[in-house]
């Protein structure tokens, strides 16, 4: 199958396109207005990207099935009850696709235990190293993608030898670890211990540029979450992220979905407060793109395609619109009957 459009981002603007799909597999195969001309294919008005990934989402505070009529190809599950998440990912209600952390793992009494919103079996509360080497041996044996640990100074603390038990053993079975690092020091403490992701853009202490310029030269990534925050807190996170950005830092798109902290439970699917926070970081064009969808590569997978009849674009407030309009590209297809 073979079809043309206006414009394609696979990480930077391809500009007028003629795409050609095998096996679920999308690849550029001519480029410009004269070669889309004389290729004499079916014309899709608009423009083709990635579908976005939120990073930071608790499918079972919202309905997860009204994600399939969005624009989100890909959601990370980041602490739910093991069984029940492992179904989502066997059988998406999402319609794409979705990892999973399991449980969250906590100190003995921590958080999330005394949350009501946490059902039973979605905390795994750790007494020791030795109960966190048998979290990541379940993990690893139901095929978990992600560990999800809390620090949260809130309560009782994870220790530091369970803290580092934990994320080398994910590590030496190739499972990144998360952590929800809230409370001072304890964005430091995730890091020195050697987690991959810190799940919320710090927000209640601001880093200084030291600590900051390690995390980014670890490769560390920060999942954003700006939009469940207010005032101060927002300001602290949006502060930390614009100077981790400058020093090269990765910050990537999630909005904690299921979290009603402030005004009612967020909403399902895009969110337009998320993207344009992205923005007031000094995200933009590619770079907040990237943000949004992940790595670029030099292909598209079908299934993780979108389109909207716009232009590509490049501002927050653009990307935004662009994304709510946006439609996953395979049921266009089928609908335009372009075969």
């Amino acid at each position: 199958m073979r079809f043309a459009v206006d414009d394609l981002w696979i990480g930077h603007r391809l500009g007028p396109t003629v795409l050609e799909e095998v096996d679920g597999v999308l690849r550029p195969v001519a480029f410009g207005t004269a070669a889309v001309q004389a290729a004499r294919v079916p014309k899709l008005p608009g423009a083709v990207m990635p579908g976005p990934v939120d990073r930071h989402v608790h499918l079972g505070l919202v309905d997860a099935a009204a994600l399939a009529d969005t624009a989100v190809v890909e959601v990370h599950d980041l602490g739910w009850v093991p069984s029940i998440a492992r179904g989502w990912k066997l059988n998406p209600p999402t319609g794409g696709c979705i990892r999973i952390a399991g449980s969250f793992l906590t100190a003995i009494g921590g958080y999330p235990a005394d949350r009501v919103w946490a059902p039973p079996g979605s905390v795994r509360e750790l007494a020791g190293p030795a109960d966190g080497l048998r979290a990541v041996d379940d993990a690893v044996a139901h095929r978990h993608d992600v560990i999800k640990l809390v620090l949260h100074s809130g309560g009782p603390l994870l220790d530091d030898a369970t803290l580092l038990a934990v994320i080398r053993a994910a590590h030496q079975h190739g499972l990144p670890v998360g952590v929800h690092a809230e409370g001072p020091d304890q964005a430091r403490r995730a890091f020195e211990a050697g987690a991959d992701i810190l799940v919320h853009v710090p927000w209640t202490e601001s880093l200084g540029n030291d600590l900051l310029g390690a995390m980014a030269a670890g490769s560390m990534r920060w999942i954003s979450t700006f939009a469940i925050h207010r005032d101060l807190d927002l300001e602290r996170a949006l502060d930390n992220a614009r100077r981790f950005l400058r020093l090269c830092g990765r910050l990537e798109y999630g909005t904690d979905m299921g979290n009603d902290a402030y005004e009612g439970p967020t909403p399902t699917g895009p969110r337009v407060e998320e993207i344009s926070a992205l923005g007031q970081t000094g995200l933009g064009g590619d770079a907040l793109l990237t943000s949004l969808t992940g790595p670029p590569g030099d292909h598209l997978l079908l299934d993780r395609a979108v389109h909207a009849p716009l232009p590509l674009p490049d501002s927050a407030t653009d990307v935004a619109d662009w994304i709510n309009q946006a439609r996953r590209l395979i049921g266009v297809l089928s609908e335009a009957v372009i075969a």
